[in-house]
């Protein structure tokens, strides 16, 4: 792995305790990258910095994060400036699911998806831009939001449709926000997973058997995987790091706009 292709990159991360949240962190990390772990698993997101912190490549640390709260995201940028002088890279990686059927859809199950998954996102967009705006442009290279995406930002399923919603929201947030920012000297990009093995996703076989889906618990993943996904093998957070470290890396400079699958060859574009 290049320990310099992130080198010099400060970065926010929410939703960094675990999953692919973590992964990213470790790996923006050992590439040179100084890195603030959001999340509301605050003793989680410890944890991690501790790990990053011992490897002694690139810096973490931690911050309490609710990313429903405007003021988290903007005391998560000024973190960030006051641990490692600015912010180069946002990635809004936080988000939440909870399976229901269309007729069972209430307003708790929606207003939690939306908040987190959508207003999250536009947040963290918003707070980053204001001080990206702050530093001015950057000589050489542009500030970078990077959202994450999913499968349902392309399509949707009938027992995850609050869900399918946010994510298609994530795409309409990166496309337009990669219209309105560029006059900032800002790229909006995201990427789209699959079906990842995390912490969500043990919990989302859960959700899925209580509502009738399955029978039994790891059902869901098995039937995924040889009915939906081309490569046949679910996905895991090292398969989504790779795509993640290119987007904040000055490779990606001249795109902006677009959101890249990572889905084994669920969703063709």
């Amino acid at each position: 792995m290049d320990s310099k292709r992130l080198a010099g990159k400060n970065i926010v991360i929410t939703g960094a305790a675990q999953g692919m949240g973590a992964a990213n962190a470790v790996t923006f990390a050992e590439q040179g990258a100084n890195v603030v772990l959001g999340d509301l698993n605050i003793e989680g997101a410890q944890v991690v910095a501790e790990q990053i912190n011992a490897k002694g490549n690139g810096k973490a640390i931690a911050v309490a994060m609710n990313v429903t709260k405007r003021e988290d995201h903007a005391a998560a940028v000024q973190a960030c400036v006051d641990a490692f002088g600015s912010l180069n890279i946002y990635l809004n990686n936080a988000g939440v699911n909870k399976p229901k059927m269309f007729m069972d859809i209430d307003d708790a199950n929606w207003d939690l998806i939306m908040n987190v998954n959508t207003k999250g996102v536009l947040y963290g967009m918003q707070e980053a831009t204001r001080q990206m705006i702050k530093q001015g442009p950057m000589a050489d290279h542009p500030y970078k939001i990077i959202n994450v995406g999913s499968i349902l930002s392309r399509t949707t399923f009938l027992d995850v449709i609050p869900y399918g919603c946010s994510k298609h929201a994530v795409l309409a947030l990166i496309t337009g926000g990669a219209k309105a920012l560029w006059e900032h000297n800002i790229t909006v990009n995201g990427y789209g997973p699959g079906v990842v093995k995390t912490e969500l996703w043990e919990q989302l076989d859960k959700d899925l058997v209580e509502i009738g889906m399955f029978k039994e618990e790891g059902q869901s993943m098995d039937h995924l995987a040889k009915t939906m996904i081309l490569m046949k093998k679910l996905s895991t957070p090292d398969d989504v790091t790779g795509t993640a470290s290119f987007l904040c890396s000055d490779d990606s400079d001249y795109m902006t706009g677009q959101l890249i699958m990572i889905d084994g060859g669920i969703v063709m574009q």
